[in-house]
């Protein structure tokens, strides 16, 4: 039976891959919870994987500071605004895979309230037959809606379209993306299953600390930016723009006293660096063109919008 075959490899025509310098990202992940995965879930007492830290999941992808999942890990992303349906893709997921076809996949899954999650229908057409290991190649062109889909840089993008309607998600205002490891065991107490019932053939076992998939970075296309940040559930210690979008003034609330922080154009050059003297921070714009801004400290990164 001929299955169809899905986007191709990044500066293949008919690729979906966005480079993460794109000009259509309006700002990244600036909060990340990770649940670390297996080295192998067959044998536990392997222990769990432990490659990075979370704050190397925020702000910009750069193909190499990232954290890995492990077998059946998870991660939740959080963002300044929330993220909103609008036409084409509205947010993309970076991994750090070296080559086309060398796949490390994961479920994605968004939240409009924090706690009821809804799947992206993911597919693969990845042949079953023989298990692919550490040292296979696969073929990104039969799978989709799988974050991982795309070498380094590349950010895979979803459509929230694509998500079947429920009354307990608001896709005009999505706060958490949710992401979990495929478990690539073709053995059936390990399998993962694709949204049509077939086991998902994904590199197993990767028996290293840097094991499953390897989140680098979270871009959004669409954030809600005319939904304050007020109007929705923000920890206390998160930082704040204001007003945002701007002409002149922006006022960065929560940095906290002696935070050094970096000022980012959308293309990734360095405005500026400094380190704050207060709790709020002044950052004059007026002489920037308009377009996106990244505010980025250690922790956190949060979009900024000039006029």
């Amino acid at each position: 039976m001929t299955r169809a075959q899905f986007a191709a490899a990044p500066g293949q025509p008919g690729s979906t891959a966005m480079y993460w310098d794109s000009s259509a990202f309006t700002g990244w992940a600036n909060g990340c919870t990770v649940q670390r995965g297996y080295i192998n879930i067959s044998n536990p007492s392997l222990g769990t994987v432990d490659l990075g830290s979370e704050q190397d999941a925020l702000g910009l992808p750069d193909g190499s500071t990232v954290i890995s999942l492990g077998d059946s890990g998870v991660a939740v992303l959080t963002f300044p605004y929330p993220i909103q349906n609008a036409a084409g893709p509205d947010f993309a997921v970076f991994e750090n895979g070296f080559t086309n076809n060398y796949l490390e996949l994961a479920f994605v899954e968004v939240s409009s309230d924090g706690e009821h999650f809804f799947r992206f229908p993911a597919i693969s057409h990845v042949d079953t037959l023989t298990q692919l290991d550490n040292f296979s190649y696969s073929d990104l062109t039969k799978v989709h809606n799988f974050a991982g889909k795309y070498r380094a840089l590349y950010g895979t993008p979803f459509d929230l379209d694509e998500v079947p309607d429920d009354p307990a998600l608001n896709k005009s205002a999505v706060t958490h993306i949710r992401l979990v490891d495929v478990v690539g065991s073709l053995q059936a107490p390990y399998r993962s299953y694709d949204n049509e019932g077939r086991p998902v053939n994904d590199p197993w076992p990767t028996e290293f600390a840097s094991g499953g998939f390897d989140l680098d970075a979270v871009g959004v296309i669409h954030f809600a930016f005319g939904t304050g940040v007020d109007e929705y559930t923000q920890k206390s210690d998160e930082l704040r723009a204001w007003p945002n979008p701007a002409t002149d003034l922006i006022y960065i609330q929560n940095i906290g006293p002696g935070t050094s922080y970096t000022l980012i154009s959308s293309t990734g050059s360095v405005i500026l660096n400094g380190r704050s003297a207060s709790g709020t921070l002044q950052l004059q714009m007026a002489a920037l063109a308009p377009g996106i801004y990244y505010f980025k400290t250690a922790q956190q990164c949060i979009a900024l919008v000039k006029q």
